[in-house]
């Protein structure tokens, strides 16, 4: 038995009522600190850009000093670094790992892909699995392996 349209309308209304609140959010904000010199930086922010985020770039010359701000573990360092959510990203973490990260809201400073992988977003190379790591707030482990 059909339920009368009333029923299916207020439901409709308290499903989207009761609905996450990240269904109607404005895209991810991200800002990321990158040299002009490094062509992988700019491939990284065009990967985030296709899966939704705002982006908004700083190019500096020197990004240690970001580094240093955010508590990157100089091991973990990378080309660039982004702040996004209270988190920060270092190096070439995917665009779907670091919705993950918003979604999960783990106590941590952010996530790393240590070097430069040459099959992360950004580089386009060939398969080569790596890991991405997740810091600060609790010991150092994998937070995601690809």
């Amino acid at each position: 038995m059909k339920p009368p349209r009333a029923v299916g309308r207020l439901g409709l209304a308290l499903g989207l009522a009761l609905s996450p609140l990240s269904a109607f959010a404005a895209p991810p904000a991200i800002t990321v600190y990158e040299s002009p010199a490094c062509g992988c930086c700019a491939s990284w922010v065009n990967h985030l850009k296709a899966q939704g985020f705002n982006v908004t770039v700083s190019m500096m010359s020197d990004v240690t000093p970001v580094k240093d701000r955010t508590g990157v573990p100089v091991a973990l360092r990378s080309c660039h670094t982004a702040e996004v959510g209270g988190y920060v990203i270092e190096g070439h973490v995917p665009a779907q790992t670091i919705k993950r990260l918003l979604s999960e809201r783990p106590k941590a400073k952010g996530l790393a892909t240590p070097g430069m992988p040459p099959s992360a977003p950004g580089m386009d190379g060939p398969y080569q699995p790596y890991d991405i790591l997740i810091f600060g707030g609790g010991p150092q482990k994998v937070y995601e392996k690809r």
